[in-house]
């Protein structure tokens, strides 16, 4: 099947500037119990738009289908350069803050009602421990934290096991200790509601 010219800009432009928005935002996805950044969504989206970007060049135009003007072309060409740089940047500082920081991701259990779960970023950076946790409902898509918190000295909460999911009927609470020498000093609990 041959698209014609401008559906398969719109759609190469489409899949990029999801890449660009999954690099920079705080997306995460859950698949069959294992978590993938935002960056890592973004890297797949960037990869798929451009051998999406490939393949519908190579099937080539309808016959007798217009072509776009030069002008939509040169426009077409810089919006996919500008989000593909965008997308890669982004990937790229998603991937690095996550490597410096020794980022963890954990999926914690119980799940919670209709399988809301709570996802966990954890990170250590010199004397600085932080923490995010995101509300992850059946769709396996956070699209932003539930809650953060910061500890001293590096301690990661949920590493260490001192923390408390509880979950009521429609949503759960996520507390966060520290120790005496570890103390949480900002943040220390979350609401989890995936509805």
């Amino acid at each position: 099947m041959r698209l014609s010219p401008s559906v398969s800009t719109a759609t190469g432009i489409g899949c990029l500037a999801l890449a660009a928005a999954a690099s920079w935002s705080s997306l995460l996805l859950v698949v069959r119990g294992r978590v993938i950044p935002g960056w890592g969504v973004s890297a797949a989206l960037l990869a798929l738009s451009l051998v999406l970007r490939w393949a519908l060049t190579r099937v080539g135009r309808p016959p007798g289908a217009p072509e776009l003007s030069q002008k939509t072309a040169a426009w077409a060409r810089l919006g996919s350069r500008l989000l593909i740089v965008t997308a890669v940047l982004g990937t790229a500082w998603g991937a690095v803050d996550d490597l410096i920081s020794d980022a963890e991701y954990r999926v914690l259990r119980p799940a919670g009602p209709e399988d809301c779960t709570a996802v966990v970023r954890e990170t250590s950076f010199l004397v600085i421990g932080e923490g995010e946790v995101y509300a992850v409902g059946h769709t396996g898509l956070a699209l932003s934290e539930a809650g953060s918190w910061t500890v001293d000295d590096g301690y990661r909460p949920i590493d260490a096991g001192t923390y408390e999911l509880t979950w009521g009927r429609d949503s759960g609470r996520l507390r966060v200790d520290g120790t005496s020498t570890d103390p949480v000093v900002h943040g220390g609990s979350a609401d989890i509601d995936c509805g």
